[in-house]
This record gives structure tokens, C-alpha cells and sequence, in this order.
């Protein structure tokens, strides 16, 4: 008897967890031959704001954590990455990239990882100052994390816009929930079980699939997301993510024209663009009294 291939379930990625939709609807996606090869979770409003309370829940055991022991995850995630490559590769290929293509971009992606995890306890050096001031004190500027980032990952790739993506933001102590690829979302749900089978606890990432058009809305007006980035082109969305920001005043970003394979897509100033400054300001001792009291 002939077997039966026992096909993949795609689902999203919540909390650590995997659920279904809580709507139950999903979308049919086909390859170039107009073959259906998944069935994918089609997202609603109710999935993104339960994916908001879990990274906001995340959020504070996340920035807590010490800034080598967040490379210590992104490396690992690295290493998951790299030992499931070819399953990555074969994703990939089935939805339309040819396999030198494939293994490309997964051996970008696993660089892009590495490239953050060297980041993590650097960019505070990096990126913090001693401010000159005019009294006797000590003035001391630095980054700490915006909190709860929400993305809209770009549409034409499936694993390394969703790792461009990923990285910086997180690296950077921050928690985020992510829409992936409509097109090409199987590297997305595949990925979600590489991070979920690594160090990173539960809810610091959260990845759901469907359909811009109906979540960007969401994503830009939720009152507790501090930060959106956006990598697609649709105009109209952009001009609706902008006015929704303006709600809660969310930092916005839109790269809309990045080159993903390039090296301009990785960036120190990329974790920049989701830290706050904090400064504080602290008396100098009076040197002379210090040593007239001992």
C-alpha cells in the first residue's frame, strides 16, 4: 500500500505557544503551479492583541536579562538555524526559489543572527555618553529598550526579511510581534520552532500570518505597542500606520526600499532606533572635603 506523507501543520506562534487562529479561518497558499501546499492561519485582531499581552509579559524578564546572555540566545537560535538548514532550504524551494537561491538566504540569515548576537553587549558602549556639564556633576546618557515592537516583515522573503526583522529588536531587550510573509510564510512558522526550541523564553518573539490589509490597522493603534516598523511599499497602509501612530505617539519606522542580502540591512543603528536615551545626573564629591574628613 502506498503511504501517505504525513503533511505539515502551520500555525502561529503566541506566548511559546502554537495555536490555531482563535477565528478558525485560514488561507489556501499555492505554489507557481497553482497547487495548494498549506493551509495557513489567516490572523485576526483577537491573535494580535493576545500576541501584545505576551510580549508585554515577556518584556520585563526580557530587558532584565544581562546583555551577553541575550547573544548567548541569538547565537543559539544561530545554531537551530544552521542544524535545520536544509529543511529551511527545502521550504524555500517549494515556494519558488531555485536552491542556490535557497541556501543564500538561509546562510544570511544565520550570519545575520551572528552578527546581533556580537552586538548585544556592545552597542550600549557603543551608543552611551558622558555628557559635559556645567556644575559638579556627572551626567551619564544611555540606551534602554522601547518595549513592545510590532513588524510588518517584508513580503518578498520568507526567512531572511523575517530575521532582519527579528534580530535587532530583540537584541536590543525589546519584545516584538510579527506579521510575516502572506506569500511565503512557511520559513515563518519553521522558524517560530527554531526560536521556541532555544533559549528564548516564551513571548519575546510572536510571529502570526495573514493579511496586512486587515491587521496593519490593528498593529499601528494597539495602545500598548510602543514601536512599529513597517517593510513594505503600500502607500495607503503608511499613511494609515503614521495617523493611527500619532494615537500614543509609537516610534515609526518604514524601510520600504531595503536591499535585504545587503550589507545596509544589518546595523548597530538598527537595535539605536529601538532604545530610549535615558540620562542621569550624579554629584561629584568634593575632592578636597573627602580628604579633609579622612
Amino acid at each position: 500500500m502506498e503511504r501517505l506523507e504525513v503533511l505539515k501543520t502551520y500555525k502561529i506562534y503566541i506566548g511559546g505557544q502554537f495555536p490555531r487562529t482563535e477565528s478558525g479561518r485560514f488561507y489556501p497558499l499555492k505554489n507557481k503551479k497553482g497547487d495548494v501546499i498549506a493551509n495557513i492561519c489567516l490572523s485576526s485582531r483577537k491573535d494580535f492583541r493576545n500576541a501584545v499581552v505576551a510580549a508585554r509579559g515577556a518584556f520585563g524578564g526580557w530587558n532584565s536579562r544581562a546583555a551577553f546572555n541575550r547573544s548567548q540566545i541569538l547565537y543559539r537560535i544561530a545554531e537551530m538555524l544552521e542544524g535545520r538548514k536544509d529543511q529551511f532550504i527545502a521550504e524555500l524551494v517549494t515556494q519558488g526559489l531555485n536552491t542556490k537561491a535557497a541556501q543564500e538566504e538561509v546562510s544570511l540569515s544565520v550570519d545575520r543572527l551572528v552578527y546581533y548576537a556580537g552586538w548585544c553587549d556592545k552597542y550600549q558602549a557603543i551608543l552611551s555618553s558622558v555628557n559635559p556639564v556645567a556644575s559638579s556633576h556627572f551626567n551619564f546618557s544611555v540606551p534602554e529598550p522601547t518595549g513592545v515592537v510590532a513588524i510588518i516583515a517584508p513580503e518578498e522573503s520568507s526567512l531572511l526579511g523575517l530575521v532582519t526583522a527579528i534580530a535587532p529588536v530583540i537584541a536590543g531587550g525589546n519584545t516584538c510581534i510579527v506579521l510575516a510573509s502572506e506569500s511565503k510564510p512557511l520559513c515563518a512558522v519553521t522558524f517560530a520552532e527554531v526560536l521556541n526550541t532555544s533559549d528564548l523564553p516564551g513571548g519575546v518573539v510572536n510571529i502570526l500570518t495573514g493579511n496586512s490589509a486587515e491587521l496593519h490597522s490593528h498593529f499601528s493603534s494597539h495602545m500598548d505597542v510602543n514601536a512599529l516598523i513597517y517593510y513594505r511599499n503600500n502607500k495607503a497602509e503608511i499613511k494609515t500606520i503614521k495617523e493611527n501612530a500619532s494615537l500614543n505617539v509609537k516610534r515609526i519606522f518604514v524601510y520600504d526600499q531595503l536591499a535585504l542580502a545587503s550589507d545596509k540591512a544589518q546595523s548597530p543603528y538598527m537595535i539605536y532606533d529601538l532604545q530610549e536615551i535615558k540620562t542621569t545626573w550624579h554629584p561629584i564629591e568634593n575632592i578636597g572635603s573627602a580628604k579633609a574628613g579622612y
